[in-house]
């Protein structure tokens, strides 16, 4: 009980004494005295939702030059009456205030926000599919957020118009970064909702009122079963793919893969870093399958002295916020990861990606590069990958000739083989090529800004 049902501007009550049952709870148990409601003795006001209104350049523009701009951006698209793409913010029907943000950011919409938004504002479902990177957060935040300003005024204790559900804590942050400003200039209020951060701020947005809220799954099981409920939720849906319909990696990646024994990674990894961060953009992110392995090679590395920080889920959320924002800022150019980052990260300049374990599967591998290469930039990839994962070849090399990347002799050798032995080994060993770099030696970074002193800790190095 509390939300409401149905898409943008659904208007569901029940926080801190709404109709959904008579209070918040109390500070202790925000909540706590919440009822459910019979939605079908409620007297509620109808849901306008479609503000939509072609623009005069956007109608005029010739049937041929739209089809071949869709077949240019390998767009898909299904469902009936989708209206024509809009090719400049101008063009999108928005408040100015909107238009003018818009503009100050961007230089023009992406291939899904052309598309995403005519649909989303026409008070269409719609399914959306694209690459990391593409814009896809502002395709679903600005209709969301015109729809919540063309709903009723929202009462003291009336609940949010919109509800976001995201799969990690980052992304979460991520899409409240990016929709803050749009959300304030028309005098929304937006809350995000997660675990591992301080209940009471959280409760006190919710007591106050807010117009959206971004919230992060508890349960991984559940993300599976919204997918496949969505069919049952969403009407008449217009379907939307940006890019092959197959599983594809972004062509602005140049991708390398070293056929090694577990024992390798290591030296290789050093001779990479040593090339890296020669480079005058060297950001790079560094996938491992587990967090103790994360915070083992975080540990090793750092007390060889490299600018390193690591992020997985055991990390609590003022730690991870920490981190993020030193990888941000440059601070601490290498970050270490586990999955946990891999669907959520969101920083524009990384450069390089580095898999030096092999994901469970392709669509995580796409998703891990997918880090680097943004919004239309290069970036390169590199992925380690060993005998015992040779069962995963075979789709690797469907990723690589995609791309049109050179798939090594090695990698075909592997395809179609199951991994034999155990090559394991300690790859916690010897730096295998790395430079001392007068690091303290101090295993304890949490919450210590301004670590890498003098230029972040390189010896006499350009840091």
């Amino acid at each position: 009980g509390g939300y409401g049902s149905g898409s943008y501007g659904s208007g569901g009550r029940g926080f801190s004494g709404g109709r959904g049952g008579g209070g918040g709870g109390g500070g202790g148990n925000p909540g706590g005295r919440l009822r459910d409601i019979d939605w079908s003795k409620e007297n509620l006001k109808p849901i306008q939702k479609n503000f939509y209104h072609e623009h005069a350049t956007v109608t005029r523009r010739d049937q041929y030059e739209i089809d071949q701009w869709i077949a240019e951006n390998q767009v898909t698209l299904d469902g009936r009456g989708i209206p024509r793409p809009v090719w400049e913010f101008s063009e999108a029907s928005f408040p100015n205030e909107l238009t003018d943000l818009l503009y100050a950011k961007f230089q023009k919409p992406t291939v899904i926000q052309s598309i995403s938004w005519p649909i989303a504002m026409s008070g269409r479902d719609i399914i959306s599919i694209a690459k990391t990177g593409s814009g896809k957060t502002l395709a679903f935040m600005l209709p969301a957020i015109i729809h919540t300003t063309k709903q009723a005024v929202r009462g003291r204790y009336d609940g949010p118009s919109v509800l976001v559900l995201l799969p990690t804590r980052e992304l979460a942050q991520q899409v409240q970064e990016v929709s803050i400003d749009f959300c304030n200039a028309l005098g929304l209020k937006l809350a995000c909702l997660f675990g591992g951060a301080s209940k009471g701020p959280q409760a006190r947005d919710l007591e106050r009122g807010v117009d959206i809220v971004v919230y992060v799954f508890f349960c991984q099981a559940l993300i599976y079963k919204v997918r496949t409920l969505a069919s049952d939720f969403q009407r008449d849906a217009a379907f939307l793919n940006v890019g092959s319909m197959e599983l594809a990696a972004n062509h602005n990646i140049t991708q390398f893969v070293d056929v090694l024994e577990e024992h390798a990674k290591q030296s290789r990894m050093m001779q990479l870093l040593n090339d890296i961060m020669n480079q005058p953009e060297c950001k790079t992110i560094i996938f491992v399958e587990t967090k103790r392995k994360a915070d083992d090679l975080t540990r090793w590395m750092r007390r060889d002295g490299w600018p390193t920080l690591c992020i997985h889920g055991d990390k609590n959320q003022g730690e991870r916020d920490w981190v993020l924002s030193e990888f941000r800022a440059g601070k601490t150019p290498i970050m270490l990861a586990t999955d946990v980052a891999a669907r959520g990260l969101d920083v524009d300049d990384i450069k390089f990606v580095i898999n030096y374990d092999y994901p469970n599967n392709s669509e995580d591998y796409v998703h891990r590069i997918g880090r680097t290469g943004r919004r239309d930039k290069r970036g390169t990839a590199y992925t380690f990958f060993t005998p015992q994962n040779a069962p995963k070849a075979k789709d690797l090399i469907k990723v690589l000739e995609e791309a049109g990347q050179t798939v090594p002799q090695p990698l075909r050798d592997l395809q179609g083989r199951a991994g034999t032995g155990n090559s394991r080994g300690r790859w916690a060993g010897s730096s295998g090529g790395g430079m001392k770099r007068g690091y303290s030696g101090s295993d304890d970074y949490s919450g210590k800004k301004g670590r890498y002193d003098n230029g972040g800790g390189y010896g006499g190095g350009r840091w």
